[in-house]
């Protein structure tokens, strides 16, 4: 059938892939990580406190303090192309991209910051996505990060009068391919070593403990993550949580208390890495591989390993192929 002279113009049909990672200040700067974490801190699935408490609190003495501090945390990890966060989610995204071919676009997102979600599931409407698979890059699911992601993804289709057919990727925190692929690089990783750590640690982000008790599966999905991967590797882990904010109780172990505790019990050498990240960012940078090592010698350690994350390895790539090639049958 021809269209008709007076037809709009069309982009052929399409499916679209977006890969979503939590955020990222624009440069290592105050004024850049200000603005971050005002729209980070602001959102109420991470912050759960009521408005009118948390509001004065994060405006009158959070966004006053942190920033300073934050951004020379960020100067410190920041690579020549950017944030390591953005650095290695634009290159996943363009592996994913190479691996899936033109038949597919493929692009990525951050929650908080740019590019924003809107703009990009607007900007492959735009280019003929009308199905599109939404990839929050969080293998265990939590209200304050998988949730609000697909939260944002519903309100920029709620403001779209045609909108794009979606889907979202699951939590993949005991899929064998995610645990396959963390083995993988963990061996390499481990055998590259030139000592033989007295413990491995199994450092995942933490939360606040009350969101355990409201239902979250977060912290359930931790340890089967744990449990399957030291299956795989055959050998123990040691579980624990970082990045603890604020006076709540957050989940147990923290990260600091358990290496410092390794190292004042005679357990010298420790590999740490960060199983719940997709990629490499501040937490992993500057918390685990620099504090975290600070912290182990202070307490008499001996040798500390940061062992980075999937990122865009040869095993995350197949990983990422496989999952999102698995959320796609049927459209392709």
């Amino acid at each position: 059938m021809d269209i008709p002279a007076n037809h709009p113009p069309a982009k052929p049909r399409r499916i679209g892939v977006l890969l979503v990672n939590l955020g990222t200040p624009d440069a290592p700067t105050p004024s850049a990580v200000r603005r971050y974490l005002k729209q980070f801190l602001s959102d109420r699935r991470v912050v759960e406190i009521p408005a009118l408490i948390w509001q004065p609190i994060l405006r009158g003495i959070i966004l006053n303090v942190r920033p300073r501090k934050s951004a020379a945390n960020y100067a410190k990890i920041w690579m020549p192309q950017g944030s390591p966060l953005a650095v290695y989610t634009r290159a996943q995204s363009e592996g994913l991209q190479a691996r899936l071919g033109d038949a597919i676009d493929v692009r990525y997102a951050m929650r908080y910051g740019e590019p924003a979600i809107a703009r990009q599931l607007e900007a492959m409407k735009a280019d003929g996505c009308d199905r599109i698979l939404l990839a929050p890059l969080y293998p265990q699911y939590s209200g304050a990060t998988t949730a609000t992601v697909v939260d944002e993804a519903f309100r920029a289709l709620a403001a779209m009068r045609w909108q794009p057919a979606l889907r979202t990727l699951p939590a993949y925190h005991d899929d064998p391919a995610y645990i396959s692929a963390l083995a993988a690089s963990l061996n390499a990783e481990l055998a590259a070593l030139d000592f033989e750590p007295h413990a491995i640690v199994a450092s995942f982000h933490g939360m606040p403990e009350r969101t355990l008790h409201l239902g979250d599966p977060y912290h359930c999905q931790c340890q089967k993550t744990a449990r399957l991967l030291s299956d795989a590797l055959g050998k123990p882990l040691t579980i624990a949580f970082q990045s603890r904010f604020g006076r709540a109780k957050w989940l147990e172990p923290s990260t600091e208390d358990t290496i410092r505790q390794l190292a004042s019990q005679g357990e010298t050498k420790i590999a740490i890495f960060a199983p719940g990240f997709s990629a490499d960012c501040l937490e992993t940078l500057e918390e685990l591989a620099m504090q975290g090592r600070e912290q182990f010698e202070e307490a008499g350690g001996e040798r500390y390993a940061y062992l980075p994350c999937l990122n865009d390895s040869e095993a995350g790539m197949a990983m990422l192929e496989t999952l999102v090639r698995r959320e796609l049958s049927g459209w392709l």
